[in-house]
């Protein structure tokens, strides 16, 4: 107790030097929040939006490539179509386990009809869909009825509404799917005899119909058998079916991911530079301290105390601001990237999923642990060396 109070009333006792330590504790600890978060985030999100699709193969129009990344990645609503005929012929390619049709829709901007933002909607194929089911039979026991929707972990259902009004039709809100901090988290899956119902009746609800081309879907997606090669298949599409661009979903997101790993080289540099420059920054400081204190320590060294307690003494300071500086950090930064979401994801031209408090909570901890260890270990030179110093000398000094 004795020795607490002692470094407080140091730490208190040289303000400037105190903020510097505590400066570069807390810059430490924050790019650690900020690398991992951010990286860590963005690679989260391109895994999850991967996992989320739940298809190897995914057949587009041709030319509609950018357009639907675009759409996955920022849930930028897009349209386009291929005869509904592609469904057969793709499942007829050898390779190829199971094949399931999808539309891409959107609501109206600023229409009175919708009671959502312009947003992207999918509508599956519950006869042969193999990519929501496994969410489907976990949280909605029968499956989607028609006049119900599941939502993406941002959509939510107006309170003054009660439903969400799509082209003048109301949908309930059947569940919200896991975040995956994609353009997926803004858009809403229904079956295609729910899109089928809101066209038929958009026509007298809404200020404009729906508009779905006769036998068209947008994409298939598509499940290789066992031990298919996913490449091969996709090149197997491509030869048979005209007009259409088979895309593996692995090779998704692939300037995103080589920019993720372009920035993580970059930001490791960094890091390293920073840390460095900190410890030495510490290392100065603590020198300049434990200087202008040597007749003290050579006093309580001439009265008894032993080398131990001296060493525990100036090392409980560093400690103090280590963790002081340290959960700062972590704050800080946590709160910025919280704040700042839209402005990184624009820089980052990637979205990024923010992870939850027990993972937040795990890293800032980690991040206070590696700045503790940091700043203890660039105090402990030169408190090793005053502290086995001859007092005598110490006092002479």
């Amino acid at each position: 107790m004795n020795q607490l109070r002692l470094a407080l009333r140091n730490v208190s006792g040289s303000s400037f030097r105190s903020w510097m330590v505590f400066f570069c504790a807390a810059l430490m600890a924050g790019f650690v929040i900020v690398a991992t978060v951010v990286i860590g985030g963005a690679d989260d999100s391109l895994r999850l939006a991967l996992e989320r699709l739940g298809a190897d193969i995914i057949v587009i129009p041709e030319g509609n490539e950018q357009r639907l990344e675009s759409a996955l990645l920022m849930g930028v609503p897009l349209h386009f179509w291929m005869p509904d005929t592609a469904v057969e012929r793709v499942a007829a390619v050898p390779g190829v386990a199971a094949a399931s049709p999808q539309l891409y829709l959107s609501t109206l901007r600023g229409a009175t009809c919708c009671s959502v933002p312009e947003m992207f909607l999918i509508a599956y194929d519950p006869a042969t869909d193999f990519t929501l089911r496994p969410w489907l039979e976990k949280h909605v026991e029968d499956g989607l009825e028609v006049g119900e929707a599941v939502g993406g972990s941002l959509v939510f259902v107006p309170e003054q509404d009660g439903e969400l009004l799509v082209y003048g039709y109301g949908l309930e809100l059947a569940g919200s799917l896991d975040p995956t901090g994609t353009g997926l988290d803004q858009s809403m899956f229904f079956t295609m005899d729910t899109a089928f119902e809101i066209q038929r009746l958009s026509a007298v609800q809404a200020v404009k119909a729906l508009d779905i081309p006769p036998r068209t879907v947008s994409s298939v997606l598509v499940k290789v058998g066992l031990n298919e090669d996913p490449q091969a298949v996709a090149q197997a599409i491509s030869a048979a079916i005209p007009g259409v661009s088979p895309i593996v979903t692995n090779s998704l997101f692939r300037g995103q991911r080589e920019q993720i790993v372009s920035l993580l080289n970059s930001v490791v540099l960094l890091l390293a530079i920073t840390w460095v420059l900190s410890m030495a920054l510490i290392a100065v400081v603590f020198s300049l301290a434990v200087n202008e204190r040597r007749r003290q320590i050579g006093v309580m060294r001439a009265l008894g105390a032993r080398r131990q307690v001296v060493l525990r003494s100036l090392l409980l300071e560093a400690v103090l601001l280590a963790l002081a500086g340290g959960l700062a950090g972590v704050a800080v930064a946590g709160l910025a990237i919280y704040l700042f979401r839209p402005l990184i994801i624009g820089l980052l031209g990637t979205p990024f999923l923010f992870p939850a408090l027990p993972g937040l909570l795990t890293l800032g901890l980690g991040a206070l642990a590696l700045a503790l260890v940091g700043v203890v270990l660039a105090a402990l030179v030169p408190a090793l060396r005053i502290s086995f110093q001859d007092p005598a000398i110490s006092m002479r000094e």
